[in-house]
């Protein structure tokens, strides 16, 4: 995974609008490992301040969400099941916009942080409509509160968009669509540095994680205590798509095709598939972003549009293979 990683990386460097020769991009790679970060002509530009910055950033939000689906699919046991479904993005979208709306941007982290705080009432709301503050969480209810909360939440995204301005209303609907040209040393640092806590503290709930996927009750015979894991890989899941949609924008099926893809080839240890599964999501929207940018170079399409492409047919795919 991690030299899949890296040719597809080194693939999409030398990919765009503007032809760099493979021998000019190890030569401006080695100058920058000597400490030598100067830059002295337009091919050294685009290379570290457009592609390279947006590669970086396209890997992070693409481990990112494939780990939110990893952990989705886990706690319910259901291959469909990714933040999006349950609403979070759209929570944490409408938390976005709110926050652009309010010159939230012009504050340090203003907008994240109104994204995890849509994120974070989001997951509060399933609960409460999920009936999880009076009992056990049931796996089924958790999935149709979802999609009722997100369909509240994408109404009201649809009513912000109707009362803002031609020039806000382009720019927000190209960002719902997912947009990483926004890629710079702050949306990475913060994006990274989330993405690093958040596997970290969910590599740590591994064990418990395969225990739950066993059943729920050899869980709990085997000292889980499974309601408050699930809520903790809840939270936890909800930053790192907070963060990742805030910065990125809806990039939709990434959280449903890389799990489940790596779940068919590495098996369900999530000790192995953590790891291999953030690192094959950050590839794929690595991949899915080349294309964007040149398919109709020098003009650019969504990332999400491409994603979209992709994983509508791996959607109808499970949905078959889950009937039979």
């Amino acid at each position: 995974m991690v030299l899949i990683f890296l040719v597809i990386s080194a693939v999409s460097l030398l990919a765009g609008s503007v032809h760099i020769d493979f021998g000019h991009v190890l030569r401006y790679l080695a100058k920058a490992l000597k400490g030598d970060f100067s830059i002295t002509s337009q091919e050294e530009l685009i290379l570290f301040s457009v592609r390279l910055p947006r590669i970086i950033f396209a890997g992070i939000i693409g481990a990112s969400l494939s780990l939110g689906g990893v952990i989705f699919q886990a706690i319910l046991r259901n291959p469909l099941a990714d933040p999006y479904v349950l609403g979070i993005s759209g929570g944490s979208a409408l938390g976005a916009i709110i926050g652009i709306l309010l010159g939230a941007s012009s504050f340090y982290l203003g907008v994240p942080l109104l994204a995890f705080v849509g994120a974070l009432a989001t997951v509060f709301l399933v609960f409460v409509v999920a009936g999880g503050t009076r009992g056990p969480l049931l796996d089924n209810s958790l999935l149709l509160s979802g999609v009722v909360v997100n369909a509240f939440f994408s109404a009201a995204i649809l009513f912000f968009l109707s009362i803002v301005n031609s020039m806000e209303l382009h720019s927000i609907t190209f960002w719902l669509m997912g947009d990483l040209s926004r890629a710079s040393t702050k949306e990475i640092c913060v994006a990274g540095f989330c993405l690093l806590a958040g596997f970290v503290l969910l590599y740590a709930q591994a064990r418990k994680l395969n225990l739950i996927v066993q059943g729920e009750d050899t869980a709990l015979q085997l000292g889980v205590n499974v309601e408050r894991t699930k809520q903790w890989l809840l939270v936890v899941t909800s930053l790192i798509t907070a963060v990742a949609v805030s910065l990125a924008g809806i990039i939709g099926f990434v959280g449903i095709m890389v799990p489940h893809f790596m779940r068919l080839i590495f098996g369900s240890d999530h000790r192995l598939l953590l790891p291999v599964t953030a690192l094959f999501g950050a590839s794929f929207l690595i991949v899915a972003d080349t294309i964007a940018r040149v398919v109709f170079a020098p003009a650019e399409l969504p990332v999400g549009v491409i994603t979209a492409l992709c994983g509508a047919p791996y959607f109808i795919f499970l949905l078959k293979r889950k009937a039979r």
